[in-house]
């Protein structure tokens, strides 16, 4: 090796050490001001509840205000590419979501990718969504709904809040397991579906339950079936629908990701404060009171369950044929 050469090699390796040396110093201070969380749909709804409550929660712990900043707009991938597009300092965060998981295989040609272009963090929590029908519709089951769906195919008018969305989704895959068929009727929210349902324009909606939670409490809306594997805490005498339909599961999640690039020792230190402000009881029992089980665990066993959410619903999608409006 030439003179040059090892001088070249002691350069770059004191260039390496000190790097190295500056992010973990960087991440021994991290935050050094206050923390943006994107949120990637407008404020209101049950995701701008769980981020804002999060949010506070950390802003304790981390010692700097946890900001939310809503982005909403396709599907959530405004919201996704500002993170992904933002310094990999640790000081934005996206609220990750089961829509995130929907777009990778929604969007044919995204300009940012979920999986790729963020590093997960941490979950945060999981919900069912409330299959429900207004309490005129003909079945107070979900065999008495299945027999009359098979009975009448198409004549069920299935309402979301836009297409693709969870709550799309969630309909499509008990098509496709029971064999029925619906006429799906989207809207540009929750809200404007909830209220049509209660009005008798639409007779079905599979919606998150901190939506429709206390419509179906007041007999508004009955509650057929929860999509979690297990019955909600919230509604103990409203069956899973797997107990009818093997197999059936769907719910909407959260959980916090960054840009890829963030230090390993920033997001280490994220999963710990947002793993610890999960564990406090006063957050879990308002998570819980929504109609949420709190999550948590390692960046690893996030990134897992991202990656099995968006091959389970890359099926459905393409099984119905789910194209962008």
């Amino acid at each position: 090796m030439t003179i040059i050469s090892r001088i070249a090699l002691r350069l770059a390796t004191a260039a390496a050490i000190a790097c190295a040396t500056s992010l973990s110093s960087f991440a021994l201070d991290y935050p050094t001001k206050p923390v943006r969380l994107i949120v990637g749909v407008a404020a209101g709804g049950a995701n701008d509840t769980v981020a804002r409550l999060v949010a506070q929660a950390l802003s304790e712990r981390l010692g700097q205000p946890v900001v939310v900043e809503n982005r909403p707009g396709a599907g959530g991938n405004i919201g996704l590419e500002a993170v992904v597009n933002a310094p990999p300092d640790g000081h934005t965060l996206l609220l990750a979501t089961s829509a995130n998981a929907l777009s990778a295989s929604f969007y044919d040609e995204p300009n940012v990718n979920f999986a790729r272009d963020i590093a997960p963090v941490t979950s945060l929590v999981r919900g069912p969504l409330i299959m429900e029908v207004n309490p005129s519709f003909p079945a107070e089951t979900i065999p008495e709904f299945i027999a009359y769906a098979k009975a009448n195919p198409g004549k069920i008018n299935m309402a979301s809040a836009g297409i693709g969305n969870t709550t799309h989704v969630a309909g499509e895959l008990f098509m496709m397991l029971t064999g029925t068929k619906f006429t799906h009727v989207p809207y540009r929210g929750g809200a404007p579906a909830v209220a049509d349902l209660i009005g008798g324009q639409v007779q079905l909606y599979f919606d998150g339950i901190s939506g429709s939670l206390e419509h179906v409490r007041s007999g508004q809306l009955r509650a057929l079936g929860v999509t979690t594997a297990q019955r909600a805490a919230v509604l103990p005498d409203v069956p899973s629908i797997a107990e009818f339909v093997p197999g059936y599961e769907a719910g909407g999640w959260y959980g916090i990701g960054v840009p890829k690039d963030v230090p390993a020792e920033i997001v280490d230190k994220l999963n710990r404060e947002i793993n610890a402000s999960l564990a406090d009881p006063k957050l879990k029992t308002r998570l819980a009171d929504l109609g949420y089980v709190t999550i948590g665990g390692s960046p690893a066993e996030f990134g897992n369950m991202i990656a099995q959410e968006i091959d389970k619903w890359a099926k459905v999608i393409k099984f119905a044929g789910i194209k962008p409006d």
